[in-house]
């Protein structure tokens, strides 16, 4: 792997305007290899279904045909989200969907970070369980919104978990510039104006720079998090995110491959 992974936030920053739209999709493919070759089909993308997610989902699809990977649904998506959700499992069996079953109401109203745990990271936690997830693959991008901006390329937050955020140095415009190039498919409710998608109840269009400021719109939430990036994932270990040392993964040793799937696994 020839790419150079940077530790501190300000040299992420930088390498978001420096490189250019070409060389950030090769160094997405870059560190997709790698995980693939770390982790084998224990590594899986976290498929949102929106935009971002679309494009680490075609880019892994063609570095390995064979990718796994899951979608966490609730029963307050969008119609259209539902509809473009079903036709694109049915291109692609090896997305596997989640839902939790436990009925919440509208709990979004009065209590939005419980109705997200329920909803959605206990779905993500049980899909890492089954599905003996190693390697988590996500569509985060640094630019995308206040709450994003301390992520890396490969991080380790969670006890036995390995994070991989291949388009973090992506922009709004990047992600469209992929999409269109490659043909890829997307849900017909960014042509009305939305810019990030989620559940019906709690995502409304919006301008600005901030791309979520329509989440959760009036809550504490708006603009924020539903948990899964900042929340434990691997529960069941007991393990407190917050004790765990991130540079016992180190970005250059990841980038030269000192680093091996044995040696993440004993820490």
């Amino acid at each position: 792997m020839n790419v150079v992974l940077e530790k501190e936030e300000t040299d992420i920053k930088e390498l978001v305007d420096s490189l250019h739209f070409g060389e950030k999709v090769e160094r997405a493919k870059e560190l997709l290899a790698w995980s693939f070759e770390r982790f084998g089909d224990n590594a899986v993308v976290a498929n949102s279904i929106g935009k971002d997610s679309l494009v680490v989902w075609d880019l892994a699809k063609k570095v390995n045909p064979d990718v796994r990977g899951f979608i966490v649904t609730t029963a307050y998506k969008p119609p259209e989200t539902v509809k473009f959700m079903n036709e694109l499992v049915a291109e692609s069996p090896n997305l596997k969907i989640y839902k939790s079953d436990r009925e919440v109401g509208e709990l979004y109203k009065t209590d939005p970070d419980k109705c997200c745990q329920i909803l959605k990271v206990e779905p993500v936690r049980r899909a890492v369980e089954e599905m003996e997830v190693e390697c988590w693959i996500t569509g985060l991008r640094c630019t995308e919104g206040r709450t994003r901006t301390d992520f890396k390329e490969i991080e380790q937050r969670d006890h036995g978990l390995i994070k991989l955020n291949p388009v973090l140095l992506f922009n709004e415009r990047e992600i469209w510039q992929y999409l269109a190039l490659y043909q890829v498919k997307v849900n017909p409710l960014y042509a009305r104006g939305f810019r990030s998608l989620g559940c019906a109840p709690c995502t409304t269009i919006s301008t600005g720079d901030n791309e979520r400021a329509g989440r959760w719109l009036n809550t504490s939430k708006c603009g924020g998090e539903c948990g899964i990036h900042t929340q434990p994932l691997k529960a069941y270990t007991n393990v407190d995110v917050d004790s765990i040392d991130e540079e016992k993964i180190h970005p250059e040793q990841v980038a030269s491959s000192e680093i091996h799937k044995e040696d993440i696994e004993d820490r």
